[in-house]
């Protein structure tokens, strides 16, 4: 019975597809046989060079498969903790199967004698690492360019793909260099410098002093989880934060809606904006003709704002990253708010395995936060627990999470809306309204409570404060109506 050919790798035959697209092109794929001959000859002979060798290159840097077999042999003593030379590789080799394939002893005796000098490896690793790039935009461009036909591949799938696909191709071969602490330092100092000559916030503004004080505004390149039992208010704070940055500060935000439509939304924010009772905007009784009035001059700001929503229903994570790509190109956006991050849809494969499928959504947002450099926030519910559990006056805890651990990982931030008289664990009359915003973790700066009063039928959250001082004016302008009417009644 014939003798199964052996598969050494995916990259193989990546290696046999480039050379018959190089024939259909008229075009010799890009190599460096002699290159790869005097690096693997150096690696022999010169112990100085292996550990270069083996942090700047992968076997997918070499061309031809039987010097991709010898380095994979190398790695593999290397990781055993074996010296390198002529003997060690042969057995390796042998073990595997590989010997009389890369040509026996005799081949390797010869890579020995073609050798360069040893102070010339860093110049020839640099051009192995050419010639793969290169290789691999051939590989990520045949690949796009075949899906580009296929019209069962959504063109917005295709899209990411595709950024993806390049974007790997260069990043997979650009390894960034250990730095030292001065020029780290440097590089710091000059950030303290430039920050001097701004006054406010280094992130973007929540647009309530007290939150900010810690937070600084909300930093590029965070994953910031906002998490909360259902109508506690998740969908409510975050529509204030984003009104508060793209009304009062003019910064782009993108809002992508997975629960509400858009008009929803917009009704909200209209209520917030005007101060007309909810059951009025929402079309439950008539407005006054000067309620017309006051509608259309307070929405002429929000109406000018930066602010983008998206409602599309149970967004495909690959989708959602395609349009935080071209609206963080295209708008500048400067913060991303998704409702909420158990209704995006995980990749197809790990349908059915709900943990795993959160576990993957939760690492995309991070890894999109990082790749865009813009703040992402993504409401979360929280599991039953923080109901029924008695202790700590049931204030929510990361346990609480839903559905997966893995969003406390990734997070940078994790924070809690916790309103007490809701969940009816007081009734103190001084607890109305009052809203908790719990910084449970912040891998930057300090965790603590900071207190906000809901004014629900504004669908607006406000400073304690901001709260006493319209108390405050309120009863001035009643006082103020009473001795008016004292004073008409007392006949002058």
């Amino acid at each position: 019975m014939p003798e199964t050919p052996r598969r050494t790798s995916r990259k193989r035959d990546q290696a046999v597809n480039l050379d018959t697209l190089g024939l259909e092109m008229g075009n010799r794929p890009p190599q460096a046989l002699d290159v790869e001959e005097a690096v693997l000859g150096a690696m022999l002979v010169e112990p100085s060079t292996i550990d270069e060798s083996m942090e700047e290159l992968s076997p997918s840097c070499f061309y031809d498969p039987k010097h991709r077999m010898v380095f994979e042999a190398m790695m593999e003593l290397v990781n055993e903790h074996v010296s390198i030379d002529m003997i060690t590789v042969s057995n390796k080799l042998r073990s595997k199967g590989e010997l009389e394939t890369v040509g026996g002893p005799v081949a390797l005796a010869g890579l020995t004698q073609k050798i360069g000098a040893a102070a010339h490896i860093e110049y020839y690793i640099k051009i192995l690492k050419q010639k793969t790039i290169q290789r691999d935009l051939i590989t990520a461009s045949y690949d796009i360019l075949k899906q580009s036909y296929d019209d069962s591949i959504n063109v917005d799938d295709l899209i990411d793909v595709a950024q993806t696909k390049v974007f790997a191709a260069i990043q997979n071969n650009v390894k960034k260099d250990v730095q030292d602490i001065g020029s780290i330092i440097n590089t710091a100092m000059a950030d303290i410098q430039e920050m001097q000559g701004h006054t406010g916030l280094s992130g973007v503004p929540s647009g309530f002093p007290s939150i900010d004080r810690v937070t600084q505004g909300w930093q590029k390149s965070d994953l910031i989880i906002l998490a909360a039992r259902p109508s506690v208010g998740k969908t409510a704070f975050s529509l204030n934060l984003a009104r508060n940055a793209a009304v009062e500060h003019n910064m782009p935000v993108a809002f992508f809606s997975l629960e509400m439509s858009a008009i929803q939304l917009a009704k909200r924010l209209m209520t917030s904006e005007t101060g007309l009772p909810a059951d009025k905007i929402k079309g439950g009784s008539k407005l006054e003709s000067y309620e017309w009035e006051q509608l259309e001059i307070r929405l002429k700001d929000l109406a000018k704002a930066p602010l983008y929503i998206d409602d599309t229903p149970g967004i495909p994570l690959m989708e959602f990253r395609t349009k935080a790509k071209r609206l963080v190109k295209q708008k500048g956006v400067r913060l991303i708010i998704v409702d909420y991050l158990q209704l995006i849809q995980g990749p197809t494969e790990l349908r059915g395995m709900r943990e795993q499928e959160v576990a993957a959504i939760s690492r995309t947002l991070k890894a999109t936060a990082k790749e865009l450099n813009v703040p992402i926030i993504a409401l979360s519910q929280l599991s039953r627990q923080a109901v029924q559990r008695t202790g700590g006056a049931g204030k929510p805890q990361l346990s609480d999470l839903r559905e997966s651990g893995s969003i406390e990982q990734d997070a940078d931030m994790v924070i809690f809306i916790h309103r007490p008289d809701y969940m009816g664990l007081t009734e103190d009359p001084a607890e109305r309204g009052k809203t908790y915003i719990c910084i449970a973790k912040h891998r930057n700066g300090e965790v603590g409570e900071y207190p906000l009063m809901f004014k629900s039928e504004q669908v607006r959250f406000v400073e304690v404060d901001q709260t006493l001082d319209m108390q405050a004016a309120a009863m001035g302008i009643e006082s103020s109506m009473n001795s008016d009417d004292e004073f008409s009644n007392s006949g002058f």
